[in-house]
């Protein structure tokens, strides 16, 4: 029921993640990240928001992301039910794609990105995102909108949209976590909410707020 990618910049240090669903709140269920560790997006027909903060956790203790995919859904007796990216800043990546995430459940793991989608409408959205978002340059945030709107041009969540969100860490920055928990068009709302904290009053509160860096 959702459509992710993760990917991890290795000259800035960033780490981001872009998510719709035909759910509500997917912002809240699917993406989770810590600047010096990683970032996760657990997702599924029955999704676990422990699996995204447990393999947070393991990243966070150099685990590689591939293996701790592999120890956090092993013992889960749902797993078949859910799927769970993950991406680590040395930018390995892990997936894990349960099987009753029909009708169709897709990944694709490279170095520094991820992609997974469970319940798609077409075994092209995930392929299609990829180049989308690996032919694209400028900011990050406008290039993870740019590439969920790829998906979803080409069937995306087979049940339509709901909700859409970003999420991107980096240690010298303040975090950007856009939610759009509900809306007929999600994606243009998501867009709307970006443009508007990229206007200057908004970036000049920004600049006054603590990083990891600073401390």
């Amino acid at each position: 029921m959702t459509f992710s990618i993760l990917t991890f910049e290795p000259t800035t240090k960033t780490l981001a993640g872009a998510s719709a669903t035909g759910n509500l709140c997917v912002g809240g269920w699917v993406l989770r990240a810590d600047s010096c560790a990683g970032i996760s997006a657990s997702q599924g027909t029955r999704p676990s928001t422990l699996w995204g903060e447990d393999v947070i956790g393991q990243m966070a203790d150099g685990v590689n992301a591939a293996d701790a995919v592999v120890n956090v859904v092993a013992a889960d007796e749902g797993r078949n039910y859910r799927q769970l990216a993950a991406l680590d800043t040395k930018g390995v990546g892990g997936i894990f794609s349960g099987s009753e995430n029909l009708p169709v459940v897709d990944h694709i793991v490279e170095t520094n990105l991820v992609l997974a989608g469970n319940i798609l409408k077409s075994n092209r959205v995930l392929s299609t995102m990829k180049n989308r978002f690996t032919n694209s340059s400028g900011e990050i945030a406008n290039r993870l909108i740019d590439t969920l709107e790829a998906g979803f041009e080409v069937g995306g969540d087979r049940r339509g949209l709901m909700s859409a969100s970003i999420l991107i860490v980096n240690q010298a920055l303040p975090p950007l976590s856009l939610r759009i928990d509900y809306h007929e068009a999600p994606l243009q709302a998501l867009r709307i909410l970006l443009t508007k904290t990229q206007e200057l009053e908004y970036q000049n509160w920004l600049s006054q707020l603590p990083t990891r860096s600073q401390s």
